[in-house]
C-alpha cells in the first residue's frame, strides 16, 4: 500500500489550545472545534508546512522525541494523517 503524502493547514486557520491532557484545535476554515490528545498535536507541529508521510513524519517525531522511525511507526503515522484528513485538519498532497 502506498504512503500517501497530506499537507497539515495552513498555520492561521487553527487555534490550538493545550487544556490539561486534552488539546483543544479550532479550525477558522470550517468552525469545528476539535478535542483531541498527544500525538494529535505533536504531528501537526512536525509535519510543519512540507508535504509529508508517514515515513517522513517518524523520521521527524523520531529526531525530536529520540525513538526510531521503524516501519510499524511509519505505518501507525500513515494511519493517524489519514484520520486527521477526515477530520480536516490535513489534506493529500
Amino acid at each position: 500500500m502506498p504512503d500517501p503524502a497530506f499537507r497539515a493547514a495552513p498555520p492561521k486557520a487553527l487555534r490550538i489550545e493545550p487544556l490539561g491532557e486534552l488539546t483543544a484545535i479550532f479550525d477558522r476554515r470550517s468552525m469545528q472545534t476539535h478535542l483531541v490528545v498527544s500525538p494529535i498535536p505533536e504531528i501537526l507541529t512536525a509535519m510543519g508546512a512540507d508535504d509529508c508521510n508517514g515515513a517522513a513524519l517518524a523520521a521527524r517525531l523520531a529526531a525530536r522525541f529520540d525513538f526510531d522511525g521503524e516501519d510499524d511507526a511509519q505505518l501507525i503515522l500513515g494511519e493517524r494523517l489519514s484520520e486527521l484528513a477526515a477530520m480536516g485538519l490535513v489534506e493529500r498532497a
